[in-house]
């Protein structure tokens, strides 16, 4: 795995910008099946009233569609969690830690020194590129003992930039603190007390080796710019180009939802026509409960007004 992401620095001149980035023409490849706004650095931007949306998608409902699309490996469960009856939706920024190694240490702090003036400890260098609507995604090989690199400090910078929390493949410490925070809703796997140790000449556990890279969480490959949902212990990280219709999909999968119980309720229907396949007696009294009920249900009226003109009944 090391030597994927050194061989991507190498070929496409990483370090001009951002120290550990590949080359946002590089990054603009591998995210090609995205056509809409992006960051200047080339991440993916998917818009503010989508993730609004997207808090309400359930992970059920986003797996199904990204395995309909034949993406596999986008969730990862079994974390511990901060806020766990919250929900976390966000743009992902990725980070790639390994076991820490001297030689490879120093010359990242010197290539991050000479091309971007950085004087901060590699942990802080993604974080400094963190804005609002972002998620802090962090592969750190699940470091425990003297691995935490987040705590209450970095968790309220984090908070700060980006009003989101982190998806982080280790250790935190500082947990006290960062349920403090209050809405630094988060996933992680461990708490360790101690701290990381970032000394390349006395004591060293982690080295940065990718900032927005394709990186690993779990069993969950997740790119920059995915958006990820994380409810319920679960995290599932959604391809932009994919976020749109998981979002139209879980509305119509709601809607259907609310009409089927409410009509099972009325006992107007038996369970088994509502768990089959709909008649097109029962899809015409869905299409006219909508307009009905078009300002009181879950989902914004202008998007039913678009459900609805997709429908023939």
């Amino acid at each position: 795995m090391l030597k994927i992401y050194l061989g991507i620095l190498l070929l496409f001149g990483a370090a001009t910008l951002q120290a550990q980035q590949i080359s946002k023409e590089y990054l603009l490849h591998l995210t090609r099946e995205w056509k809409g706004e992006r960051f200047a650095d080339g991440r993916p931007k998917v818009d503010d009233a989508l993730l609004k949306r997207m808090k309400k998608v359930t992970l059920e409902e986003a797996w199904a569609v990204l395995r309909n699309h034949n993406y596999k490996y986008q969730f990862e469960g079994n974390w511990q969690t901060i806020n766990p009856d919250s929900v976390l939706v966000g743009r992902a920024v990725t980070a790639t830690f390994t076991p820490g190694r001297p030689d490879l240490q120093t010359a990242i702090d010197d290539k991050g020194h000479e091309k971007d003036g950085r004087i901060k400890s590699q942990n802080a260098w993604p974080i400094d590129l963190l804005v609002k609507g972002d998620v802090y995604v962090v592969d750190q090989f699940n470091a425990y003992e003297d691995g935490p690199t987040i705590g209450d400090n970095l968790g309220n910078s984090i908070y700060a930039k980006t009003g989101n929390g982190i998806v982080y493949e280790g250790a935190l410490r500082d947990l006290n603190g960062l349920k403090e925070i209050g809405g630094f809703t988060s996933f992680f796997r461990s708490y360790h007390p101690s701290h990381h140790l970032n000394d390349a000449k006395r004591a060293l556990n982690t080295t940065l080796v990718g900032i927005n890279q394709p990186t690993r969480i779990g069993k969950a490959t997740v790119m920059p710019g995915d958006i990820v949902l994380g409810r319920e212990g679960g995290v599932v990280f959604i391809p932009p180009h994919l976020a749109e219709e998981v979002v139209k999909v879980s509305e119509v999968v709601r809607l259907r939802d609310m009409f089927g119980h409410q009509r099972l309720r009325e006992q107007k229907y038996t369970p088994g026509q509502i768990d089959n396949r709909w008649s097109d007696d029962i899809e015409k009294d869905f299409s006219q409960w909508l307009r009905e009920h078009i300002n009181k249900l879950p989902v914004d009226p202008a998007q039913i007004q678009e459900i609805l003109k997709q429908r023939t009944w």
